[in-house]
């Protein structure tokens, strides 16, 4: 493939083509979980950051695992402690005796998926070490700008049910996650068949053949331009964000990345189902996960047991769609 199929993209089929292998290649590991597994390569095909927030055991670094073989990219993993300190993230320069001279040496986050794993339970200053990575692409230590692989991506998760010794992820650090994901517990049949796997490979890892690379995954990424968005639905993504900021129960709605979001991650759902346009179905099947972290709700609401993921499903069902679709 040359550099200018990559900056060119690929057909919609294609594209459509290969990311359905990609899951099929997920789905052979991880049991279940479609829903989760297709919202997270979106946003991958989207070039953002995912932040899977569910209890311990559920699977999501099998699936952040799989995910980055099954897309040929390098994976590190990070376990997030709090005593890790931003250069166990980015890197430093350490001196060499025999060179006499101090040379950078890379931390675990010059890689093609980084895996953040309990990400709240670091300190914010060292939470604050990812911002300019996941944002920029590149890191800074001591003057120096290095830049990182392309493409990167962050699969961050966090447990939502234990604060001792935990550090909430401050709206800033939220809000460079392009969306926020669950995984849930499995129905009977789906756990009873992770247990029939586990004993047919007779050993603890699950690998899987890389369907893509690299190089590929950019194409693929660039493909995604091709995608039209009517007019309408693309107010409709204003009109779902704006409508946060409204809300009684919210005191700080989404920003414009919000329905940035929207936009972005329902033109690779679109690509996903083999379409070239956006319908509003895309923006919906994407909203909470896209909207709901980007939300600050106002102290009383906590008491009535109103949650974000309440407030954007119930804008879903009041908020008008595009008065004409294809």
């Amino acid at each position: 493939m040359t550099t200018s199929d990559v900056h060119e993209g690929l057909a919609v089929a294609a594209i459509a083509a290969e990311c359905q292998s990609v899951l099929d290649t997920v789905g052979t590991v991880v049991v279940g979980r479609q829903r989760t597994a297709r919202l997270a390569l979106a946003a991958v095909l989207a070039g953002g950051h995912v932040l899977l927030e569910d209890v311990p055991g559920l699977g999501k670094t099998l699936l952040a695992r799989t995910l980055a073989q099954a897309l040929g990219l390098d994976f590190r993993r990070l376990q997030c402690t709090p005593d890790l300190l931003p250069a166990d993230v980015t890197g430093s320069y350490l001196y060499d005796p025999t060179e006499r001279e101090f040379s950078f040496r890379p931390g675990p986050v010059f890689t093609g998926l980084l895996l953040a794993d309990e990400i709240n339970r670091t300190p914010p200053k060292t939470q604050s070490a990812l911002l300019e990575a996941m944002q920029e692409r590149q890191v800074t230590v001591e003057g120096h700008t290095h830049p990182l692989q392309r493409p990167f991506h962050v699969l961050a998760t966090a447990n939502p049910v234990e604060y001792e010794g935990t550090y909430p992820l401050p709206e800033a650090q939220l809000d460079r996650f392009l969306l926020r994901l669950d995984v849930g517990y499995p129905p009977a049949d789906e756990e009873a068949e992770v247990l029939r796997r586990r004993l047919a490979r007779r050993k603890e890892e699950a690998e899987v053949t890389p369907v893509v690379d690299a190089e590929r995954l950019r194409a693929l990424q660039a493909g995604v331009e091709r995608v039209e968005v009517d007019p309408g639905v693309l107010g409709y993504c204003v009109d779902l964000a704006s409508a946060t900021r409204r809300h009684t129960a919210v005191e700080i709605g989404a920003s414009p990345r919000g329905s940035q979001a929207l936009l972005l991650v329902s033109r690779c759902l679109a690509v996903l189902d083999g379409r070239e346009f956006v319908l509003p179905e895309d923006v919906k099947e994407c909203a909470v996960a896209a909207l709901a972290h980007r939300l600050t709700l106002r102290a009383e609401t906590w008491s009535t047991g109103t949650t974000a993921v309440q407030v954007v499903t119930e804008l879903l069902g009041t908020v008008p769609g595009p008065a004409s679709t294809r």
